[in-house]
């Protein structure tokens, strides 16, 4: 639900703008899209409209700007700012600039309006797009600090595979800030910031992680595989891999193309016919008598039983398909216990 305002945007600009020479007036209102169409202009094209440079465009917006703080008519008008600026210190102090125009209003106009308030009233200090961080404003620089170092903290925590939840990534997020004022280290205003990262974001299914990480960032079916598998939990055919990728992501998924993938990336483990496990959950590559290898050499000497077992918990088969390969004299025989080992 948008945040209720008690002033209405265009009456407050209208005054505000209202001591500014005609161009000057022009360059502000098309800059910053006050008008119906909500379209703020670049520079150039203004500069085109009247027949001069981008610079000399800018010189204009910027001299507007101060012409317009220095005047009683912005003056008068103290109260718009100030409930501005009591919604962002609700809001959480430091916000993303697309999440709070939307949070006040999703009237593209009304958010230009804001916009115009944001950057010319000096409560309000914009830290512009960078390679870690969206585009966000803040009434605290010491706290805004204090976010980005927490969340770059974060970030180094993260392992280039691990997902977590949103309630597990908020938990993390908050002892981190472990040093934050009570009155800010809350889930709520947590998740905002979590937001402001570019380097930690969600996949579809909602689990967070590095944001280039092929388990956020999907490219194609392996990725939507790997998801849909992990939170299956267990080992799936490749028949209901492709069928939970297009029921979950809409993603249509030629079966024989699924097959294909999966056996193609070292995330998955071929356990069975056609079934497909995690090596993430402890299951490892190679055919039956490999696998009874590996067994009876971490055990030692090993009955058939615990054979047939141990190997359950590792590839879908039958028991029979087991048996048989252990019976392979060129690989396996038995000791005078009655115990299998390897030739």
């Amino acid at each position: 639900m948008a945040q209720q305002i008690t002033f209405k945007p265009k009456q407050v600009t209208k005054k505000i703008l209202s001591g500014l020479q005609q161009r000057a007036y022009d360059v502000v209102f098309h800059r910053f899209g006050l008008g119906d169409d909500a379209t703020p202009k670049t520079l150039e094209s203004i500069g085109q409209n009247y027949g001069i440079t981008r610079e000399r465009v800018r010189q204009i917006e910027n001299a507007a700007l101060n012409t317009i703080r220095k005047s009683d008519l912005f003056k008068n008008e103290q109260k718009t700012f100030d409930e501005l600026k009591d919604i962002l210190s609700d809001y959480g102090m430091l916000v993303s600039e697309k999440d709070f125009l939307n949070h006040i209003s999703k009237d593209k106009n009304t958010q230009n309006h804001i916009h115009f308030y944001l950057v010319l009233s000096d409560f309000f200090t914009k830290h512009k797009e960078d390679e870690d961080f969206h585009s966000r404003w803040t009434i605290d620089a010491g706290l805004s600090e204090k976010v980005h170092t927490s969340l770059k903290s974060l970030y180094a925590s993260l392992s280039d595979t691990e997902l977590l939840s949103e309630a597990e990534i908020v938990e993390r997020f908050l002892k981190v800030m472990r040093e934050m004022s009570e009155d800010y280290r809350n889930e709520e205003i947590a998740k905002r910031w979590l937001g402001l990262s570019k380097k930690i974001d969600k996949n579809p299914l909602g689990e967070w992680g590095k944001a280039d990480s092929s388990n956020v960032k999907t490219r194609g079916i392996r990725d939507y595989a790997y998801l849909v598998m992990r939170k299956h939990g267990s080992p799936l055919h490749f028949r209901e891999v492709a069928k939970k990728i297009q029921d979950t992501f809409g993603k249509k998924t030629h079966v024989a193309t699924c097959h294909n993938e999966l056996i193609k990336d070292k995330r998955f483990v071929l356990v069975g016919r056609g079934f497909y496990a995690l090596a993430e959950w402890g299951y490892k590559p190679g055919i039956v008598r490999e696998v009874i290898r590996d067994i009876i050499k971490k055990h030692g000497p090993i009955s058939k039983d615990d054979v047939i077992e141990h190997v359950m918990r590792e590839r879908y088969l039958k028991k029979n398909t087991i048996i048989v390969n252990l019976q392979n004299p060129k690989y396996f025989k038995k000791n005078k216990q009655d115990l299998y080992t390897n030739v």
